[in-house]
């Protein structure tokens, strides 16, 4: 996230221009990147061939530099994000985990053809592989946004930010890091809110229960999704969480 500018919590607001930061061009435009993997939308995550860790990658071969501050995107989908915040902050390293194998070639693919040696994208079911994946305190900063709503009740236990997931994290994150969650469906916003809250090592800077406004949130690159919602005028809920 890019700090002292802020967001209003649902309704539309002003987002970061990526095109042009500064000195930095970001590139998202390219035919490269606009070339769209063959996905299915939603993918279970309890089905058995995501139920096994994966074994964590040689970091020094994946990151040119690893004493860089780390951000992870749990979810990253086609990998926009943080394809742009690797090339707006090139002082931190990037990862993405994603359960969609395609996509997650797709943006390696592009992330190459880039040259970016600060952003790495994995496919993994983040329930079950992110604890082995990273060591305790290593992480700086998590992205939850726009995850699966999966809306039957039965279907609840397939979403992404679970009490073991924000239990995984707690142990991961430096003292002090943030925590952004975002969604456009409440129920899913308040479900990832409760679960965050219900842990003794996180603390909402909005108060307990509360979404984040254009006093809390900071101002941020939209995801795809994003986009698309507040184009048709739709609430985002946003929710920033501080590891104590």
């Amino acid at each position: 996230m890019l700090n002292n500018m802020q967001q209003n919590s649902s309704l539309p607001h002003k987002i970061v221009n990526v095109t042009n930061a500064g000195e930095v061009v970001v590139n998202v435009t390219n035919e490269n990147v606009s070339r769209r993997a063959r996905v299915r939308e939603h993918v279970n995550p309890l089905a058995k061939k995501y139920s096994v860790a994966i074994a964590p990658p040689v970091w020094t071969e994946i990151y040119a530099d690893c004493s860089k501050p780390l951000s992870l995107d749990i979810g990253s989908a086609r990998g926009r994000y943080i394809l742009q915040m690797a090339q707006l902050k090139p002082d931190w390293n990037f990862l993405g985990l994603e359960i969609r194998e395609p996509l997650v070639d797709r943006c390696n693919e592009v992330r190459d053809e880039l040259g970016l040696t600060n952003l790495h994208y994995i496919f993994c079911n983040a329930n079950v592989s992110l604890a082995g994946l990273l060591t305790k305190n290593s992480l700086h900063e998590v992205t939850v946004q726009f995850p699966d709503p999966w809306f039957k009740r039965r279907q609840q236990k397939r979403r992404t930010v679970q009490p073991e997931l924000v239990a995984t994290l707690a142990e991961l994150l430096v003292p002090n890091a943030s925590v952004f969650l975002q969604s456009d469906i409440l129920e899913v916003a308040e479900d990832m809110r409760l679960h965050f809250e219900d842990n003794e090592n996180f603390t909402n800077l909005a108060g307990k229960g509360n979404f984040a406004d254009d006093t809390i949130f900071p101002e941020h690159i939209p995801t795809e999704r994003e986009s698309s919602v507040l184009s048709q005028g739709l609430p985002v809920y946003r929710v920033y969480l501080k590891r104590k």
